[in-house]
């Protein structure tokens, strides 16, 4: 859906040179049917575009503490769940499996993949974080913050790859609950999150069996969004 909506910004790693019967066996089909992308190959860049318009999260622990986010200075007397007069870009590297993204400055991200490239980057991620709010806005659902990934073939074009505005890279609000000075209630894996804090769990591989009731609540929230967002 977003990749679609977003092609008139960035184009992305979707592919339709090869068809799912291709390259899966006759009798897997069933398991990646109506849930997989067929995608090119490419190079992913070493960070992670993340953009931010509300304040929440690590963006208002930082802020709590410094009066910034991610390095950038803000107005003050802010309060959490405040909107940002305008999104701000707030990279990060691109961890190894199991490791955390660290958040980093846009020097850094010059420094990392040159200086066209990552203002070409970051131009890009805010432009289809704005487009992404726009449309979201009239259907009742607040995107407060993202993360995007892009990679570069072998002649070095720029695409969107991985995930677009989804519940795992997103923070989806209901217009309805939003409130500054709270945390509203997401329909992300923030859900998730909040459930495992809760438990006596050093966050280090393996992680706790999950309740089934927390596995179908997420679900549901998950399918909330898709459903509001694309009016399926």
């Amino acid at each position: 859906f977003w990749f679609n909506k977003t092609e008139h910004i960035a184009i992305n790693h979707l592919t339709d040179d090869l068809n799912l019967e291709d390259i899966v066996p006759q009798d897997q089909l069933g398991y990646f049917q109506n849930r997989s992308m067929l995608v090119k190959r490419l190079k992913p860049l070493p960070i992670e575009a993340v953009v931010r318009g509300y304040l929440i999260g690590s963006g208002w622990k930082d802020y709590q503490q410094t009066g910034s986010v991610c390095g950038i200075r803000l107005e003050e007397n802010l309060n959490m769940a405040a909107q940002l007069p305008e999104p701000i870009y707030t990279p990060a590297t691109k961890a190894e499996a199991g490791d955390h993204d660290e958040n980093i400055s846009y020097q850094k991200t010059i420094d990392l993949i040159g200086t066209e490239l990552a203002a070409t980057v970051r131009d890009k991620a805010i432009e289809i974080y704005n487009y992404g709010v726009s449309h979201a806005k009239e259907r009742g659902i607040i995107i407060a913050d993202t993360k995007f990934e892009f990679g570069q073939d072998q002649d070095n074009n720029l695409y969107l790859i991985d995930e677009v505005l989804t519940p795992d890279s997103s923070r989806f609000w209901a217009v309805e609950n939003y409130a500054i000075g709270t945390s509203p209630p997401s329909f992300d894996k923030q859900y998730l999150r909040d459930y495992l804090e809760t438990l006596d769990w050093n966050k280090t591989a393996p992680g706790p069996e999950l309740p089934k009731e927390i596995i179908d609540n997420t679900a549901k929230k998950y399918k909330s969004a898709y459903n509001i967002i694309t009016g399926l």
